[in-house]
């Protein structure tokens, strides 16, 4: 895996985060909106890093050498799903969102778990940002070799 390739699978993780902070903060925003439906964000790895998985690659890549050779690699946001858990339903007869009941359905929100997952796209984007970082002092070491 070169530099390059390395900066390109921070780049993914940090634009994954930021999808999924996103979908948290608009969660968190939509707390108190009536009907509004609880979104959950998908991320899906681009390889099969599982150990299997590298198993695999390796028994067919490296011709049983046993050389692990880890081509690509990131994380991509593939959507976002709607939360199954029913908002509670509140008797409010004169509220425009109301069902012929009388009845008002609040947001499936909670705000505890949405603050919990904002948190960890934040530092699962720190965590990106710092690779990226270590990646690029590397190359810069690596050019300063180079010179001498």
């Amino acid at each position: 895996m070169g530099i390059l390739s390395s900066l390109d699978i921070s780049q993914q993780g940090m634009r994954a985060q930021s999808m999924r902070l996103d979908v948290h903060t608009k969660n968190i925003a939509n707390l108190d909106t009536p009907n509004y439906v609880r979104k959950i964000p998908i991320l899906v790895a681009k390889d099969d890093i599982s150990f299997n998985g590298l198993l695999n690659n390796m028994k067919n890549t490296a011709s049983g050498k046993g050389v692990i050779s880890i081509e690509g690699g990131g994380v991509e946001m593939s959507g976002v799903i709607a939360d199954p858990t029913l908002g509670e339903l509140v008797y409010k007869p004169g509220h425009p969102e109301a069902d012929k009941n009388g009845y008002v359905r609040l947001s499936n929100v909670d705000p505890m778990v949405d603050m919990a997952d904002a948190m960890m796209a934040s530092r699962a984007y720190e965590a990106n940002l710092a690779v990226a970082g270590i990646v690029k002092a590397m190359a810069q070491r690596a050019a300063e070799i180079g010179k001498g």
